[in-house]
């Protein structure tokens, strides 16, 4: 865990809050995006923990295969799909399509 998790988790967050809605973002891109691209297991605790999720829209971060979570803290798997759908985002054999709907954000 990063020195200031405060810090790093505030980051998190503000780069959550970024992602568009019909947007996925991987927790690797997030951890990328941070300056970090080795704290992708970071990204999950901090979601996991999110503190305002009315908005910071952890649902709309999956793994680098377009899985969501099985472990999604506020509503289970079946949440995290329900919210992403209601968004636009369409599933194919239980995956995002990342290729349509990954976020394009990149580094500055």
């Amino acid at each position: 865990m990063p020195q200031d998790k405060s810090n790093t988790f505030t980051k998190i967050y503000e780069i959550v809050r970024d992602i568009p809605c019909g947007n996925v973002a991987t927790y690797g891109q997030i951890a990328e995006l941070t300056g970090n691209r080795r704290l992708s297991r970071v990204v999950g605790y901090a979601l996991h923990s999110n503190p305002d999720p009315e908005n910071i829209p952890c649902h709309r971060v999956v793994n680098r295969f377009g899985e969501v979570s099985k472990a999604f803290a506020f509503g289970g798997v079946n949440r995290q799909v329900e919210l992403l759908e209601a968004e636009g985002v369409k599933f194919k054999d239980g995956k995002v399509d990342m290729k349509t709907y990954q976020w394009k954000k990149r580094l500055l």
